[in-house]
């Protein structure tokens, strides 16, 4: 019997998983808005009802995070982000402007890739269906490698009941066979309609590179800046909040904390009392061996594991219960591992003499890493917190909020979502926080309401030329001039 290599049955299985999800979306295109919302429904009370199994399962077989935080994170993707868009119209007339006669028709996209990371693998993947099936979409879902297990048991759960609740099969689906060779047949398939993409920077470039409109996110490096009018416990609490959540997988999490001078010690107190431990000079160059690889990239060794696995992996001695390791840093670049991403319990410490001078560090970590994504302000200045607002080049700015929690819309009123756009500045095709309308094409129907000859412009007529008038008795005054010369010349 011949036997197919793993990299062909991963291709075939894509094309056979493409032409169900392509014939379930028919059928998906034709629902009234009553029908998808039964089974948007479905989907979010499932994956609701078994947030914790499935977050014990992704912890357990990825290492990263912590069960109980993914637990969290898979409530607010069912729940939370169900809550968020429910209410939405998605099907058929969703906006009809009486007065200047122009009717929004929603129209679905089609057959949605969906990339799932190993960091948020069950959480993703009910979010991304959620959107997806409320758009009228199907979706194909493309597991890491590493949480496979767990990705394939969330399809299983939401897609079992989905279908009861009258999704059409294939609707939502997923590789069991993933490769990299798959993945890519997945991508440039000409019946995929647009890709959702998580993931590492190399698998968002293919992505954006595979020729089918995608919708991506860049890496996060959010700065953390503490301005001095800040209420330095409660700035303290929230970073330390967002950093330790899930042990700082979330992307929008904060990666360095800037302070002003006259503030340092102030708040470096802060830190100590609630956690924190600042790393000695020699300890700082001994940990920041294991942050980057040799490559640039981040060490998957330190994503998402807790401070002491990461000391212990370093050779280090830290206090017990320490929370966050700190660095003090003075430059950023891409061979500054703390200036960097780091998706663990790691934060680098910059002191600036002024705002205006955090400012500047700010765009320069966020240009060095994570353009277009997301920064934190801690402050009570209103005028300082609009100028960050102005000048930063982030999709998200977070006033008085955890990162982690305030990017997501957990914590903030921003839409709900785990696909946090980065805009065209980090290279990504949209800045938004990602909800079931960047999943809708929309056809207008619209009417006429001026005629050919309301544009042209009409030729100006041009008055007639003013015809002088004079007196009476000039008038007998210039006939006496005129009879006096004749006279004189007979």
């Amino acid at each position: 019997m011949e036997m197919l290599d793993k990299d062909l049955r991963s291709i075939q299985e894509v094309r056979d998983l493409i032409k169900k999800a392509k014939e379930a979306q028919a059928k998906l295109a034709v629902m009234t808005q009553a029908q998808i919302d039964a089974i948007v429904k479905a989907i979010a009370d499932a994956g609701y009802a078994h947030r914790e199994k499935l977050a014990r399962m992704a912890n357990e077989e990825t290492g990263f995070g912590r069960w109980e935080d993914k637990i969290v994170k898979n409530a607010f993707a069912s729940k939370h982000v169900y809550e968020s868009i429910k209410d939405m119209k998605t099907v058929g007339i969703i906006n009809d402007d009486k007065v200047h006669k122009v009717m929004d028709v929603a129209v679905p996209v089609g057959v949605v890739a969906g990339l799932i990371p190993s960091t948020n693998p069950t959480s993703t993947v009910i979010y991304k269906a959620l959107i997806s099936l409320k758009a009228g979409n199907s979706i194909v879902f493309s597991p890491h490698p590493n949480a496979l297990k767990s990705i394939l048991e969330t399809v299983k759960v939401i897609n079992d009941a989905a279908v009861q609740a009258g999704c059409p099969e294939g609707a939502i689906a997923s590789m069991t066979v993933p490769t990299i060779q798959g993945t890519d047949q997945l991508m440039k398939h000409k019946d995929t309609s647009v890709i959702l993409a998580t993931g590492g920077e190399a698998m968002v470039k293919a992505a954006y590179s595979s020729g089918t409109p995608a919708i991506g996110v860049g890496p996060g490096n959010g700065p953390a800046f503490i301005e001095k009018s800040a209420n330095f416990e409660l700035a303290v609490k929230r970073i330390l909040d967002s950093k330790t959540f899930d042990n700082g997988t979330i992307c929008a999490s904060e990666q360095s904390v800037i302070v002003e001078a006259c503030s340092k010690e102030a708040v470096m107190a802060e830190f100590k009392k609630q956690g924190a431990y600042f790393l000695t000079a020699d300890e700082a160059v001994q940990l920041g061996k294991f942050i980057m690889r040799a490559n640039g990239t981040m060490n998957p060794q330190i994503v998402g594991r807790s401070v002491d696995h990461i000391a212990k992996l370093a050779n280090l001695n830290v206090p017990a219960g320490t929370r966050v390791l700190i660095a003090e840093e003075t430059s950023v670049g891409r061979n500054v591992p703390y200036s960097r991403e780091k998706l663990a319990p790691i934060l680098a410490f910059y002191t600036e003499d002024n705002w205006e001078a955090a400012c500047a560090r700010s765009i320069e970590i966020l240009n060095g890493e994570g353009a277009g994504h997301t920064m934190m302000i801690h402050s009570e200045n209103e005028e300082i917190i609009r100028q960050f607002a102005l000048k930063q080049p982030v999709s998200r700015l977070l006033v008085n909020t955890p990162g982690a929690l305030g990017g997501i819309g957990a914590t903030t009123a921003i839409a709900p979502a785990l696909t946090l756009g980065c805009g065209a500045v980090g290279g990504s095709s949209t800045s938004d926080n990602v909800s079931p309308m960047n999943l809708l094409n929309i056809r207008k129907l619209t009417y006429g309401l001026r005629e050919l000859e309301d544009l042209v412009e009409q030729p100006t007529v041009q008055a007639a030329p003013a015809v002088a008038t004079i007196s009476q008795d000039d008038k007998e005054q210039l006939i006496s001039m005129i009879v006096a010369r004749i006279l004189e010349k007979m």
